[in-house]
């Protein structure tokens, strides 16, 4: 993992983050990455044991970290991580919302406790820290950085992901709308889409040996960080910590991705093509407008690796 310049602009000393889901994995890399480059940390995790872990490697480290240990989705949590960051550091500067639970099931087997609950943890989680963390920040007067965590799933989709790339998908539409309303206050609000072996990952059966080689540590394939943008949870932090720094105070409302070897740009939903027809549509007048021209623009679901068979 690089570390930023000591005194350049993608330092964050005298900062303070919060990082919810830091006792593993990406958050945990989030969280270290972020003290590296001089932050102080509020580590939260449900897992306490877990967390501590992550604050005590930041403090051995130099650093300074103190754990919340809570499950993210009520406004009392959220609360409860501001509050953290002010009393222990007096400030808030950067929120990190990435903690959130899996329940993966084909829509016809998905309960509605699968939905609700990766709902709550991901979308209402990012959505209850987030909007605690701006009415701080703006009481502050001083700026300041949100970071939503997405997927590739909230881009194309996925399968058996019903719950999961819906909140991901609103994780970013819900980004693009308060880069809109915190502009003024100088908060700007990104999604970060990360690709990483992870404990997630582990579950395609494509990629399994390779998280099984990553484990006893070996080097991932260079193909791997390429092609398929899969790297480390450490490849993934950097951007992270230049979203949350001066060098990035212009970026807002934007959706990028990171993994392995590769930096990935995502564009705003568009049109594609408008079309006019007097006195209004009806179902045969679509059906000749559809196809004769519109089907060959239609574009389909999944990633196009996925579609080329990458």
């Amino acid at each position: 993992m690089s570390v930023p310049t000591p005194g350049g602009p993608t330092r964050l000393d005298g900062r303070v983050a919060v990082v919810t889901g830091a006792g593993r994995s990406l958050g945990q890399a989030y969280a270290l990455a972020l003290a590296a480059a001089g932050a102080a940390v509020v580590v939260n995790d449900l897992d306490g044991s877990t967390a501590d872990a992550t604050a005590e490697r930041i403090r051995a480290a130099g650093g300074r970290a103190v754990t919340v240990v809570a499950a993210v989705g009520t406004a009392a949590t959220a609360q409860e991580l501001v509050n953290a960051a002010m009393e222990e550091f007096g400030r808030l500067d950067i929120m990190v919302a990435n903690a959130g639970a899996l329940r993966d099931r084909v829509l016809w087997k998905m309960s509605d406790e699968d939905f609700d609950l990766v709902i709550s943890s991901h979308l209402r989680g990012a959505f209850t820290c987030g909007r605690a963390a701006a009415v701080a920040m703006r009481d502050q007067g001083e700026g300041g950085r949100i970071i939503l965590i997405g997927s590739p799933a909230g881009q194309f989709g996925s399968f058996g992901q019903t719950n999961y790339a819906a909140a991901k998908a609103g994780l970013v539409a819900m980004a693009r709308t308060w880069s809109l309303e915190l502009a003024r206050a100088a908060i700007t609000v990104n999604t970060v889409v990360p690709t990483a072996l992870s404990p997630m990952t582990a579950t395609i059966p494509a990629y399994a040996q390779v998280y099984e080689d990553f484990l006893q540590g070996h080097p991932i394939p260079a193909i791997y960080r390429r092609e398929h943008a899969l790297g480390s949870p450490d490849d993934v932090a950097p951007l992270v910590v230049w979203l949350a720094s001066e060098a990035a105070s212009d970026v807002t409302g934007q959706a990028i991705g990171l993994g392995g070897d590769r930096l990935t740009l995502y564009s705003h939903p568009d049109v594609l093509r408008t079309l006019d027809h007097d006195g209004g549509w009806s179902p045969e007048a679509i059906d000749g407008a559809w196809h004769g021209g519109l089907d060959g623009q239609a574009q389909p679901s999944g990633p196009r690796s996925a579609r080329e068979g990458a």
